[in-house]
């Protein structure tokens, strides 16, 4: 740490009433008069007042040097592996970050802090912990001794305003005919699941879709960190999953919050991802009348998908193969599968309607799938969503009076 920072900082520390709660302008104001005085004693120009302020009101208030890269909205994703070695996301490309942690201890402070606004426990017992800031941001924290190099911190940064379909439209990930398709599938109560890799847009994509659900409607959504921005909803509840501490709480987990939401009369039920023996029990919800549910899920394509689901729901119990294709060939309607491309741009790459079993098999059909149309060799991703076939279910759009999907 700058030397100047560490005297005022312990200065301030010493200056500052512990006893109750500080408001932010009181500790601005010890700072103005502490960075006064110490003008006094030694030149500061204005330019430096200013920097050391702010670090100041960081460091005390805040996230201390990540504040700085917090406010910063063209970063989206925030790598520090160890005190020393921090690394950014800006506009698709990752760039080192010339600034430090003063020491192992005070980028721990910061994990803790983070970790105790959203309830959760992180220490050596429980070295490893999800949790989110307050704007949403989805974060990842790891201590020693699981990593050998310090403490692990990973962020993945939102939009402060969340994105809708109209702004996916804009950016060039699916075109506006796709966009209304979607829109009457929703509408109608189809079951759509979101799958893609990491960073492709799942969370992103779900929320745009979450706007399409009628707002009279009773909204559950359940996640391990919420990150969900759905607005409007007059009736909806949010629920995340909670690890256990030492101090007796119990886990509570993704598949008992799916199982509890049963009893909340849901009209439509968003889990956030499945990454385990819950896809059974949405499976079971899912084939239980609750339909127009959305999840996301990892995997490399929507066929994977289906793959992946199955290794899942197996980790949920010990059923026969074949029971567990037609649960998920009589759950899921609809998949939108996602992916980014070289250019760091993220598209719908492939939707697909699971259309029923055939023998043993489940059943997929590409609706509409991204044809590239770009030139060997260059960056650029060009190309377009192509209409393929006809949705072949179509009783429940016809169920909700709604018109049969146009081709595009």
């Amino acid at each position: 740490m700058d030397h100047k920072k560490e005297l005022l900082l312990r200065k301030i520390h010493e200056t500052i009433d512990y006893s109750r709660e500080m408001e932010e302008a009181e500790v601005k104001n010890l700072i103005a008069e502490c960075l006064t005085e110490y003008g006094r004693q030694e030149f500061l120009t204005l330019k430096e007042k200013e920097k050391l302020g702010k670090e100041l009101f960081y460091a005390i208030r805040k996230l201390d040097i990540l504040q700085e890269i917090l406010e910063d909205t063209e970063i989206t994703e925030i790598m520090i592996n160890g005190p020393d070695h921090i690394f950014i996301e800006k506009k698709g490309r990752l760039y080192a970050w010339e600034n430090c942690f003063s020491s192992q201890e005070k980028l721990e402070d910061i994990i803790q802090q983070i970790a105790s606004k959203c309830n959760r426990v992180i220490n050596e017992a429980f070295p490893i912990v999800d949790a989110r800031l307050e704007d949403g941001s989805r974060v990842n924290a790891v201590l020693p001794p699981v990593v050998l190099d310090g403490p692990v911190l990973t962020i993945r940064r939102f939009p402060g305003e969340p994105v809708d379909m109209e702004r996916l439209i804009q950016l060039g990930s699916l075109p506006r005919e796709a966009a209304f398709w979607l829109k009457l599938l929703v509408q109608a109560g189809y079951n759509i699941f979101i799958s893609g890799g990491t960073g492709s847009g799942k969370t992103t994509f779900l929320n745009a879709l979450s706007e399409y659900i009628p707002r009279e409607e009773r909204i559950i959504t359940i996640e391990d960190s919420a990150e969900l921005q759905i607005r409007d909803a007059p009736n909806l509840i949010r629920m995340e999953t909670r690890n256990a501490n030492g101090e007796g709480c119990r886990e509570i987990t993704i598949r008992d919050l799916i199982r509890t939401s049963l009893r909340m009369r849901p009209d439509r039920l968003i889990v956030g991802e499945v990454r385990g023996g819950e896809a059974l029990d949405l499976l079971q919800c899912l084939n239980t009348g609750h339909d127009g549910s959305l999840s996301t899920g990892h995997a490399n394509s929507a066929r994977d998908m289906l793959s992946r689901l199955e290794t899942m729901a197996l980790m949920g119990m010990d059923l026969p193969l074949p029971a567990i294709r037609r649960q998920i060939a009589s759950g899921i309607d609809i998949i939108v599968h996602l992916g980014r491309l070289r250019d760091k741009t993220r598209k719908v790459l492939e939707i697909a309607e699971v259309s029923g079993m055939d023998q043993e098999e489940i059943r997929l059909e590409t609706l509409c799938i991204f044809e590239e149309t770009s030139e060997k060799g260059e960056r650029e991703v060009r190309g377009k969503l192509v209409y393929k076939k006809e949705l072949s279910d179509r009783q429940k759009l016809a169920a909700a009076g709604l018109p049969e999907l146009p081709a595009f």
